[in-house]
């Protein structure tokens, strides 16, 4: 008798659609395996799903869940899969097996700190963007787009506490010729490590 094989993936999801999306993709790849095992909660609207799909119920899809939950982080979704290698493993070892699979998959996929953000629009001459280029790689600044035209257009977005430093920087790179406009907020992550 083979060990049955267990493949975790996990990902940050904004919306219910993005979390279905996510698990249509893996259910499509290992459509073969024996089970596909999910559970997702996303914090706007307050939703919180998961399926068994097909094991013993309460044995893989809360325990899938409860990695989220007792993980202390919301907008994401899991998925694991389990090829079935002939050994049964019981309830407890299912439940430990779901939960050391989503588990894995949350460490490999790491955590990612969401925070508060203002996007701004930036107006500005030529001469004064190639000044502007090297600032813009402040830690604090996402850059989301530069529009060329008569004028140079660039788009930011710029750590919620940092705003009014780096609005009062533009200003004084740019003699007061820079025209700066915010324009929004939004919630984003400055980390490469995604989750």
């Amino acid at each position: 008798m083979k060990k049955s094989i267990f493949i975790g993936h996990a990902a940050p999801v904004k919306t219910e659609e993005e979390a279905l999306e996510y698990i249509a993709k893996y259910k499509k790849k290992y459509s073969d395996a024996t089970h596909n095992v999910w559970a997702y909660l996303i914090k706007n609207g307050n939703l919180m799903r998961y399926t068994d799909d097909g094991e013993p119920s309460g044995t893989s899809g809360i325990p899938v869940l409860d990695v989220i939950r007792k993980g202390g982080f919301t907008d994401a979704v899991i998925v694991v899969t389990r090829y079935f290698g002939g050994t049964l493993l019981g309830t407890g070892g299912l439940v430990r097996a779901y939960s050391a699979a989503a588990k894995e998959a949350v460490d490999d996929a790491g955590l990612a700190s969401f925070r508060n953000f203002d996007e701004i629009i930036v107006e500005t001459d030529y001469q004064m963007y190639q000044k502007l280029k090297n600032y813009l790689k402040h830690p604090d600044i996402i850059v989301d787009e530069t529009e060329f035209s008569g004028t140079v257009m660039v788009k930011i977005a710029v750590l919620e506490e940092s705003t009014e430093s780096v609005c009062k920087d533009i200003s004084e790179m740019s003699a007061g010729r820079a025209i700066i406009e915010k324009i929004g907020q939004r919630l984003d992550r400055k980390s490469e490590n995604i989750l």
